[in-house]
């Protein structure tokens, strides 16, 4: 047994598990191997996690290195831009399990992303070059680079789930056109017209923060909430909540069955009243351009007044929870189904699911970052991304 293959086999395990538990029981075991075995490689799993880190870094640099040198010699901003996207999204079509490691170390900050980048530039890849080459057209650059990482991300992991390439690696016509499909999503959004998508954003801001906002909640929910936000649905436990309420764990029996029943009740209740806070602002226009900013706004105010929710929401952004078999009336699309989006007119069902979902993931990573939560200008610049991509920062 190899350094290598322990790296190889922890990328494996703990990615199967999305980083839920990272155990090295769990890695000794799919090895077959005793603990003590591993230890004479890597000192503790911090010496383990170290070297996963230099290992993506490589492989990723390794990979988009030259694709970025070329970015820069590209004769337009869109050519530069499409030879980077495609180059990092054919690296993550390529490496499940690097995909799920960057969004897990990366997005929760395990990674300082300062130190990351110095790491990167060491190996040849400057990321300041997406900067150069989106500055030569679009304005908002900072902007415009965050919205096209996540949406590289929402797009890339939903193929990843769908296609289920743990267990059957992508073909090179599959990664294709899944790079292909997300370029074209960055480049033009949902496809409105720029001129459909001229808002009176004052105007309908006003409309959402004028409507009544019930901010209260039932006591238990509230302190599951809060304990899922400071912990994370993996680690938060029954005792946790009843030392919150002042109760024994035996009276948080008499209201809910187990921890996962506790879970799900608390999302379904909070999806539940986003729909309905949701509706309203939906409600108060009749044009379908509107109602679709409406609907992205209202979310956003409702999870600025509920801090622990948006925090329990960023963790299933970037991690799976099984809280059982979904209810089809809390489908994310509902928030949107009043909604009539044009450019998805006659499209299946699932189409329209995925577009919602990918706005509400784009509309958590604003909310969640640092210094953009509060600020009206970011929900704007979302849904002229959202409906017309790259185009909604012409300079």
């Amino acid at each position: 047994m190899t350094k290598t293959e322990i790296i190889n086999a922890a990328f494996r395990v703990w990615g199967r598990n999305f980083y839920r538990k990272t155990s090295l029981s769990q890695l000794a075991c799919e090895l077959r191997v005793s603990k003590p075995a591993l230890y004479r490689h890597f000192l503790n799993k911090q010496a383990l996690t170290a070297a996963m880190t230099e290992r993506f870094l490589d492989d990723f640099a390794g990979v988009v290195r030259e694709d970025f040198e070329n970015a820069l010699q590209a004769e337009n901003a869109d050519e530069g831009i499409s030879t980077i996207v495609k180059s990092i999204c054919g690296f993550f079509a390529r490496n499940v399990y690097s995909m799920i490691f960057s969004m897990i170390n990366i997005y929760e900050r395990n990674i300082d992303g300062r130190d990351l980048l110095n790491q990167l530039k060491s190996r040849g890849v400057d990321f300041s070059t997406l900067s150069t080459v989106v500055n030569r057209k679009y304005k908002g650059d900072d902007a415009v680079i965050r919205l096209i990482f996540t949406t590289l991300t929402f797009f890339m992991s939903h193929y990843h789930k769908v296609k289920k390439t743990m267990c059957n690696p992508l073909s090179d016509e599959d990664v294709q056109k899944i790079t292909s499909r997300i370029f074209k999503t960055i480049k033009n959004g949902l496809g409105y017209s720029a001129q459909n998508a001229e808002l009176d954003f004052d105007r309908l801001e006003k409309l959402v923060e004028n409507t009544p906002l019930d901010t209260e909640t039932e006591p238990f929910f509230k302190a599951v909430a809060e304990a899922v936000a400071e912990t994370g649905p993996w680690e938060v436990s029954m005792e946790m909540v009843a030392k919150r309420l002042g109760l024994s764990k035996s009276s948080l029996y008499g209201h809910f069955k187990n921890r996962k029943d506790m879970l799900r009740r608390l999302f379904i209740s909070e999806f539940m009243r986003i729909i309905e806070f949701a509706r309203k602002g939906i409600n108060s226009s009749s044009n379908n351009t509107e109602q679709l900013f409406l609907g992205i706004y209202s979310i956003a105010v409702y999870l600025r007044s509920r801090p622990e929710i948006l925090i329990a929401m960023d963790w299933i952004r970037t991690r799976r929870l099984d809280l059982g078999k979904p209810d089809k009336r809390l489908e994310v699309f509902n928030l949107f189904e009043d909604v009539d989006i044009e450019p998805l007119r006659g499209f299946a069902e699932e189409k329209k699911r995925r577009a919602s979902h990918w706005i509400l993931f784009l509309l958590i990573n604003i909310l969640i970052h640092p210094g953009n939560g509060m600020q009206n200008d970011n929900i704007r610049l979302l849904y002229k991304f959202v409906t017309l991509g790259l185009g909604g920062f012409n300079k």
